[in-house]
């Protein structure tokens, strides 16, 4: 999400809207470079899903250690001696 802002578009607006170009050779070529675009996004979208699986493998980590340590402080708290009156009262 953090490169969200100012991305570009991914798709063109209409990859199949070639004008005037009626011959076949240049639908194959509006297909080719469609193909190739959507290849290069799929190749973009691929590497942002590893970052993002790293950053969530990090944050499960941490959250180990957090309830590990939340875990360890509950149990010393309930091991710590009643608080009794002191002598001299």
């Amino acid at each position: 999400m953090r490169q969200a802002q100012g991305r570009r578009r991914l798709l063109p607006r209409d990859p199949l809207n070639v004008g005037d170009m009626t011959s076949e050779d240049s639908r194959i070529t509006a297909l080719e470079e469609l193909a190739a675009h959507q290849g290069r996004v799929i190749e973009e979208l691929s590497g942002e899903l590893s970052e993002q699986w790293k950053v969530i493998e990090q944050m499960r980590k941490k959250l180990d250690r957090l309830t590990e340590r939340l875990l360890d402080l509950e149990e010393a708290a309930l091991e710590a001696p009643a608080i009794t009156r002191p002598p001299h009262y």
